[in-house]
């Protein structure tokens, strides 16, 4: 039996995590588009063009560590994402759609968020510096995207949402 390293465990969680940021790329304009918020569908929009560069940075990483980019199913966000659509089409026209969809972008960041802590920890680990800097820039944009969708919510989409019954 073939014994599994770090560097295997790395690999394997790069591909999942490109593949989670790929089907990001595909869900944030569904997203804007269903917003209702103009300030929330422009976080959308901001963060889409964000996600390309994150997709980038990714191919970066993998020729760094002399690998192809190539993604794998990674299940975490399709359920993350099919919850997302979910909210849209349950909450579409209601006061709470916005709210809906912030938590949903949310869960999408918190799972980034780990992903990139993870990975930038484990490059580190294994001695790839280039790699390391890039997960850390991609980790910082990600904490940031997720404050913003915390101060969109705090600054008036949530009481909207209460206040309107």
């Amino acid at each position: 039996m073939l014994t599994k390293t770090l560097d295997n465990l790395f690999h394997e969680t790069l591909k999942d995590v490109y593949y989670a940021e790929r089907k990001i790329l595909k869900a944030l304009p569904k997203m804007a588009r269903g917003a209702e918020s103009p300030e929330l569908k422009a976080a959308f929009e901001k963060h889409r063009d964000e996600t390309e560069v994150h997709v980038e940075r990714l191919q970066q990483i993998f020729a760094i560590f002399g690998k192809r980019a190539q993604g794998k199913t990674c299940d975490a966000i399709e359920g993350i994402i099919a919850e997302g659509e979910e909210v849209l089409e349950d909450f579409k026209g209601q006061p709470a759609l916005d709210a809906g969809l912030i938590s949903s972008a949310q869960a999408v960041e918190h799972y980034e968020m780990a992903r990139y802590g993870t990975l930038a920890r484990w490059a580190e680990e294994l001695g790839i510096k280039d790699a390391t800097a890039l997960l850390l820039q991609t980790l910082e944009e990600e904490i940031a995207t997720d404050a913003a969708l915390t101060k969109l919510a705090e600054t008036g989409v949530n009481s909207k949402a209460q206040n309107a019954a």
